[in-house]
């Protein structure tokens, strides 16, 4: 039976995100909701100028349409989703004002780096103050080591760091058609599955919402991209991972599972620091994705490559928490 339900909910988010998208792309169009591409990034993404952005209200809709559905129809809704919720639609709430602010104010930085913060730590806080009212356990544990970390009043912090960093990794990817949407896909596959397997049965079906949704805006997204989800999708999308982590316990394993989005974060955070210390870049250009771009690559092998080693990390994830 839960099964069932769990398969229900992948395929409800996907109808409801292929079937939203092709709606919801022409109402962007004659809003003119048209993403401007950045003059220092790759050339060729300067034909995308235009292109309708803010793609990710869709993913949002279809995640909290079909989350509620399916946990008021078939199983009860619980403290655990009303948090995960409140986490997706606060950072998505937060990117819908990032994004409108570059596109209908024509203010190309949108919200400033401080107002973005400031946004992303009050719904922090919220869903530490709900974690507490759980009594959710402090502990942190290293996976596949039976170690185990109990870290009192120093858990806020993590948290903080896990939703806001998280957010800002995952926002670091959405930078070519259909890679966010692929590797978002792959990784959220993977909790809803460590979830599952784990008795969160709340938070798998969560997860299965995200893939769905997706997977369904994927269809629209991928090269050439019809939309983009711009910051309210990516937001949304990071910290809904990081709080399915935090939430199962696996804190850690985030590392592992949303290995493209650190590797994508560390490339930015080498670039600068090379730069500014000793006056010459590491890559091409950063994140990791525009790199192999100014390479030779084209924009789909890059894509794929990426979405390959997502898989790769995911199954480590998977086997480090289910085999060892």
């Amino acid at each position: 039976m839960l099964e069932r339900v769990l398969l229900l909910t992948l395929l409800l988010s996907f109808l409801i995100a292929v079937l939203l998208s092709p709606l919801f792309i022409p109402f962007l169009r004659r809003l003119k909701f048209g993403q401007s591409i950045r003059e220092e990034g790759p050339k060729s993404h300067q034909k995308k100028t235009g292109t309708p952005t803010m793609g990710g209200i869709v993913i949002v809709i279809s995640i909290l349409v079909t989350t509620l559905f399916i946990s008021t129809r078939f199983l009860s809704f619980s403290q655990e989703i009303l948090l995960l919720l409140l986490v997706t639609v606060g950072f998505g709430l937060v990117g819908f004002l990032d994004d409108f602010i570059k596109v209908v104010l024509k203010r190309n930085l949108g919200l400033t780096s401080k107002q973005k913060l400031v946004g992303q730590l009050l719904i922090s806080f919220l869903f530490y103050f709900g974690l507490i009212q759980m009594d959710l356990s402090t502990e942190i544990s290293i996976p596949a080591t039976g170690i185990v970390f109990d870290l009192g009043w120093f858990y806020l912090p993590l948290v903080i760091i896990m939703l806001v960093g998280a957010s800002n990794a995952v926002n670091l990817t959405d930078g070519l058609d259909g890679l966010l949407a692929g590797t978002g896909a792959i990784a959220f596959g993977a909790f809803a599955i460590l979830a599952w397997h784990l008795g969160y049965i709340d938070v798998s079906i969560f997860s299965a919402a995200i893939v769905g949704a997706v997977l369904g805006f994927l269809v629209f997204n991928a090269h050439p991209a019809k939309v983009f989800m711009g910051d309210t999708g990516s937001l949304a999308l990071g910290g809904a991972i990081a709080a399915i982590a935090i939430m199962t316990k696996m804190e850690i394993l985030l590392i592992i599972i949303g290995g493209v989005f650190v590797i994508e974060t560390l490339s930015v955070i080498i670039q600068v620091i090379s730069f500014k210390t000793r006056g010459k870049r590491i890559f091409k250009m950063s994140p990791l994705h525009h790199h192999y771009e100014l390479s030779g690559w084209s924009e789909w092998r890059v894509v794929v490559t990426f979405w390959f080693v997502g898989m790769i990390f995911a199954i480590i994830g998977i086997y480090l928490e289910v085999w060892l």
